[in-house]
């Protein structure tokens, strides 16, 4: 309607179809808003048709279903697709912004009108409105490096450092540094692929194993807690961490490239009024005041826990000592335990991470969320019994154990279960709903 009025992006224009040109703009608009609605509905549709148990084909809304899953219904939202492409060719680049601006209308419009419906019986989508209440309490974990973050931080502290030492000295060592940065990475590398290797021997790494060995699981992350720690020690041993100015490792912290939507999802879900949440970062980095400048908003209030590890200053110079505090699989495992037990009631925990060494933690979360599955974690995760599910389709099983308190039941023993998203933004859809 707010095309066929004229209506484009807020603003009225006049339109007089003279020209074929003019008609075919006017067709690229309408079809503009039209698309949308019929793909999102045809996706809609036949993922509830893929969730629904065979034996669950009489109800209220099966024949609006069956219409908008059928082949016919894609067909025709096929179709309206490639016409809109076809009239978009002629079209001006700014008339194109338009049907782009048309298109996301659509869609928000569509998505809006969903989320509008009211649900009467309790749901764990938003997840945060499970939460409402003053003592329903939401604790949101999560690692930091690539899993927030779209570097390593141990590359970026690497890079400070052998500015650091270049600038201390007339004759450049950055040569010198950056050798010995090489050597410990390789080093580090070679001794963490071999205990993977010691780990999982001559075995096909894909295969899944029946049921969560935890105590294995546990045992073979002791062996990589190992590596962890001995890594430390060569990097603080090599004094390569002496010299960074804590005024410039802030500024790198306030620079750092996040993953698309993370930052985002942090800032909308700490203004949400109606739901207590408390955040924790659990990471190896070597230096917390990074990671705390990187979460400080614009008036330089910290809005997260930080569990990691500090560097020791002397006049907010390094001296290329460390303060160890978060190390290895096991150190993660032990902060994330104190974090629930800390907590005054009952409290739902959410854990976030990507790495082999969240594993535990996540395991331990009453929903843990594998972000960017790789291969490393998905081949460890199978062969001690980890079951990764796409977060969309668990949270459907999820909902089924949801009780009419909007608690979810408690299962007899750890569940072998994570959920595995590919971004951010499906991680904000899970907790806030949009």
């Amino acid at each position: 309607m707010e095309t066929a009025s004229g209506k484009v992006g807020g603003a009225k224009f006049s339109v007089k179809i003279v020209t074929p040109f003019e008609k075919t703009k006017l067709a690229a608009y309408t079809l503009s808003a039209i698309s949308p609605c019929m793909r999102l509905y045809s996706f809609i549709s036949k993922e509830i048709q893929a969730l629904l148990p065979p034996e669950e084909n009489e109800h209220v809304y099966q024949k609006w279903l069956n219409n908008l899953s059928s082949e016919k219904f894609e067909a025709s939202a096929s179709r309206i697709e490639d016409l809109l492409d076809k009239l978009s060719i002629c079209l001006t680049g700014e008339e194109l912004d338009v049907v782009e601006r048309l298109y996301n209308r659509a869609m928000k419009l569509e998505i809006d009108f969903i989320w509008s419906q009211s649900v009467v019986q309790q749901t764990i989508v938003p997840f945060s409105l499970l939460h409402k209440r003053p003592e329903d309490n939401l604790v949101i974990s999560c690692d930091f490096d690539l899993t927030c973050t779209a570097v390593d931080s141990s590359a970026l502290l690497a890079e400070l450092a052998i500015v650091a030492a270049n600038n201390l000295s007339e004759i450049d060592p950055s040569s010198d540094m950056r050798t010995t940065w090489s050597d410990l990475y390789s080093q580090y590398v070679e001794e963490y692929q071999q205990c993977i290797e010691n780990i999982m021997p001559n075995e096909d790494k894909s295969i899944q194993v029946e049921g969560l060995d935890y105590e294995g699981l546990c045992k073979a992350l002791e062996q990589i807690s190992d590596i962890e720690k001995r890594a430390t020690s060569r990097v603080v041993h090599s004094n390569v961490l002496k010299g960074l100015n804590l005024a410039d490792i802030r500024r790198a912290g306030e620079r750092l490239a996040f993953q698309d939507g993370c930052k985002r999802f942090f800032k909308d879900v700490l203004e949400r009024k109606n739901c207590a949440t408390d955040f924790h970062v659990l990471s190896y980095c070597w230096c917390s005041d990074l990671i705390t400048s990187a979460f400080s908003s614009e008036d330089g209030d910290v809005l997260i826990n930080v569990h990691s590890n500090d560097l020791v200053y002397e006049d907010s110079i390094s001296t290329g000592d460390m303060i160890k505090k978060m190390e290895s699989p096991m150190d993660k495992l032990r902060a994330f335990n104190d974090i629930s037990k800390n907590e005054e009631a009952k409290a739902s925990t959410v854990y976030i991470g990507g790495s082999v060494g969240d594993l535990l933690c996540l395991l331990e979360a009453d929903i843990g969320i594998v972000i960017g599955l790789s291969s490393s974690v998905m081949k460890l995760g199978n062969h001690f019994g980890i079951s990764f599910v796409p977060l969309f389709s668990g949270l459907v099983s999820k909902q089924k154990g949801l009780g009419e308190e909007g608690v979810l039941s408690s299962s007899n023993g750890r569940s072998n279960i994570l959920y595995s998203v590919s971004n951010w933004d499906e991680i904000y859809a899970f907790v806030l709903g949009q």
